[in-house]
């Protein structure tokens, strides 16, 4: 078939269809070029125009041209005209390109070739403003199954972590790789963590807890760059490597140090965040399509799962904690006493109640500020972790904190105390009063009673010495 032959075919579509060739070379490919298209496919201007998309670079179409002359080099675009074109797969997936707000619904048939050294196929796409879901579901019907037992999983647990660990040895199950996992990311903290992995028996790769700290994320926020105008990152032969290396040396360099071979690298996405990655090394590369195929669906359902868990994680810590001195809140402390009360297995065991009580709080709000006195808040709960580290800290009240042991005896508790005095003595303005009482679990409301009763009998003490920082009655 010559040119006109081919723009015969591609406007015989309706949908946005080029006509794509692939150089063959033995073991690979050579050069991937854009022979010809239909009118949809040519006026691209018009097409992105319809999308609500403005593009300033677009470049006039000519036949036969290099594809990158359109479109940034992609990996995974270059694999699937090399299965489609020179091996004869037909081809499906439904993505979203990075930083565009439209998805493509993409099939690829491989044509008939008069020319032994060149494979040809036909590039089909077909354009939606948000993801339909009857195309996002239009895969194998294995695949799709093994996708959707990974979403009831993670949808229906208990225990996100250990789901998630399970979860990810069924990809790496699925993806016949030495090592999958996902790792979890904030590019506004520059921040990230290891969510959950799975490393075969046989492999010689080891943990990613032996590389993430706080420099690894400098690896991390190179990866939407080398994605950058794909869906996903995918290096399956040798001379992906190669291209690989001139895009990221730092990350290729640390790939290979660690002894990958092959690597599909997926972004999981929260509507327009990335909460995380996931990928899998030495996979199966003869089922690289099936295996991005899978990817592909199950991380538009896994990003939306971890950013309901940390929505509803964050939601958590906010019922929990006192956001300004980081211990635990009221809230908190009486769903824990709650539990002490009803566990009738440890009733007849101890449990160690502290009041502590900031002095001088409402002095140094009303002489200096709230913010000086947000400030002593702080400090004072920095002292009481760092004398405490056997305890459960609360703040139950503006200025006063509560400590939970079942570790610590009278006698420990009394000592813990004097070297509380001496460390608030270094800070300045910093004094507690305190209380202090040893029961059994089951009387775990009297020693808080008690506790409360010494702590006040302290403060009165302290305020006798020190008149001019005496609250009012009411405050007392």
């Amino acid at each position: 078939m010559d040119l006109n032959d081919f723009k015969r075919f591609a406007d015989m579509y309706k949908p946005v269809t080029s006509i794509i060739s692939v150089e063959k070379k033995p073991g690979g490919f050579g050069d991937i070029r854009i022979v010809t298209g239909n009118d949809a496919y040519i006026d691209v201007a018009a097409r992105f125009r319809s999308l609500g998309v403005k593009y300033d670079d677009l470049v006039e179409f000519i036949p036969n041209s290099l594809y990158d002359r359109y479109m940034q080099k992609d990996l995974h675009f270059e694999d699937f005209c090399y299965r489609c074109a020179v091996l004869g797969e037909t081809l499906h997936t439904y993505v979203t390109p990075k930083n565009l707000p439209f998805w493509i619904n993409v099939t690829m048939v491989p044509l008939k070739s008069d020319d032994e050294n060149i494979g040809y196929c036909a590039y089909v796409q077909e354009y939606t403003k948000a993801p339909e879901v009857g195309k996002m579901l239009d895969v194998s019907p294995d695949v799709l199954s093994q996708v959707l037992s990974t979403c009831i999983k993670l949808r229906g647990t208990e225990n996100f972590y250990a789901t998630a660990n399970e979860v990810i040895k069924d990809i790496r199950d699925l993806c016949d790789a030495d090592h999958c996992c996902i790792l979890l990311s904030d590019f506004k903290q520059r921040k990230c963590s290891v969510l959950c992995e799975a490393l075969s028996d046989h492999t010689n790769l080891i943990s990613m807890m032996n590389y993430v700290d706080d420099k690894f994320f400098d690896i991390v926020e190179t990866w939407p760059a080398t994605i950058e105008g794909a869906s996903c990152c995918v290096i399956s032969k040798p001379q992906d490597w190669k291209v690989f290396k001139k895009k990221n040396p730092v990350w290729h360099k640390s790939l290979s140090d660690a002894g990958a071979k092959s690597l599909v690298l997926y972004p999981l996405k929260n509507r327009d965040e990335t909460v995380g990655f996931i990928w899998a090394i030495n996979f199966n590369t003869q089922h690289t399509p099936r295996i991005i195929e899978m990817l592909n669906l199950a991380t538009y359902f896994i990003g939306s799962e971890i950013a309901n868990y940390q929505l509803l994680d964050k939601l958590e810590t906010m019922s929990t904690m006192d956001m300004l001195t980081g211990v635990f809140n009221r809230n908190a402390m009486n769903r824990r006493v709650d539990e002490f009360a009803e566990d009738t297995a440890a009733a007849r065991c101890r449990v160690g109640v502290v009041f502590a009580d900031l002095n001088g709080l409402k002095n140094i709000n009303d002489n200096q500020g709230h913010h000086a006195g947000d400030l002593l808040l702080q400090n004072a709960a920095k002292v009481l972790r760092e004398q405490f580290p056997e305890c459960e800290i609360y703040r139950v009240g503006g200025d006063e904190f509560m400590m939970i042991t079942t570790e610590l005896s009278q006698q420990e508790l009394e000592q813990k105390v004097e070297k509380l005095r001496e460390a608030a003595a270094k800070v300045d303005g910093l004094a507690f009063s305190v209380g202090i009482c040893v029961d059994t679990v089951e009387n775990i409301h009297r020693a808080m009673s008690d506790a409360d009763a010494k702590m006040y009998e302290d403060k009165q003490r302290f305020y006798e010495l020190n008149p001019e920082l005496k609250r009012t009655d009411k405050e007392q």
